[in-house]
């Protein structure tokens, strides 16, 4: 049996051309007219939401990676190399670091109850003075001994904002009358009798602090004063270490010299100056490059 052939649509009337005319030079041109509006909405698409500074460039790196606005330039490494001290500068005595002093373990490794008291602990111990993030990492280090009377200085150049370091250099300031004179334990539960006074500088850099900081054996609490001449203590382990820090600009040089004998003045104090001289002069040049 056949069946019927389905009922098909009904062609739409093609539309009325003059004669000669064929229907593909229209779609041709209806085609090219679509990519040209496609094309004028890429060049200038999006006005009423990239604003009005225009499209984000292809190049531009993902927030994520890069530096923050509010951070200033910081030294290039060998800037910073250029701004420390050497064992040339302190005399015939000191020469580059052999290791960490014992002392370090014995006497400044402790807690205390006050917070800034402790937190002072930790910066000597940890030298970690303006914090211990990726932004605050000195860029430049230097580690010298004194073999002839024991000393150990640390030297360290570190860029970040001014107004953050200056933060620093007052919190310092506090010490000596917040943490003047204070207990701190070691791990052990030996306790240890500490004491902060402020230090002289000269004139360097655009701001500057100093701390000298004895640690030794609790003191009888008799009311008396019994270690007003550090040297009297040397045999009882009596730890003094000057902690000085010095702000020029964004860039700022901070120091420990410790001791077990005599505090090595003259070692603090070319540190201060010469390092603040050499680091103003790393950065002129660095400013002369750019």
């Amino acid at each position: 049996m056949q069946h019927a052939p389905a009922a098909r649509p009904s062609p739409t009337p093609a539309p009325h051309l003059p004669p000669g005319t064929t229907t593909r030079p229209l779609l041709a041109a209806a085609l090219a007219a679509v990519l040209a509006l496609a094309a004028s909405a890429c060049v200038g698409g999006g006005r009423g939401t990239e604003g009005q500074d225009g499209p984000v460039p292809p190049t531009a790196q993902s927030p994520a990676v890069l530096p923050s606005a509010e951070l200033p330039p910081v030294l290039t490494r060998g800037q910073a190399r250029a701004a420390l001290v050497g064992a040339d500068d302190l005399g015939e005595a000191w020469e580059p670091t052999r290791g960490a002093a014992t002392w370090r373990d014995e006497l400044l490794k402790a807690t205390a109850e006050r917070p800034d008291c402790r937190r002072l602990l930790d910066v000597l111990y940890t030298e970690e003075l303006f914090g211990t993030g990726a932004a605050t990492a000195p860029r430049a280090t230097a580690a010298l001994d004194d073999v002839d009377g024991g000393a150990q200085l640390h030297y360290r150049v570190t860029s970040y904002r001014a107004a953050d370091l200056d933060r620093t250099l007052a919190w310092l300031g506090t010490l000596p009358d917040t943490c003047g004179r204070f207990e701190a334990w070691d791990a052990h539960g030996t306790a240890r009798d500490v004491r902060v006074t402020g230090l002289t500088l000269r004139e360097a850099g655009d701001a500057r602090r100093g701390l000298r900081v004895t640690v030794g054996d609790t003191a009888p609490d008799d009311g008396e004063d019994h270690r007003t001449d550090p040297r009297a203590d040397t045999a009882g382990g009596v730890l003094t270490v000057d902690l000085v820090a010095v702000r020029v600009g964004d860039d700022a040089i901070s120091l420990t010299n410790g001791t077990l004998g005599a505090p090595a003045d003259d070692a603090t104090r070319i540190s201060v100056e010469v390092g603040a001289d050499r680091l103003t002069e790393a950065r002129r040049q660095g400013r002369a490059q750019v």
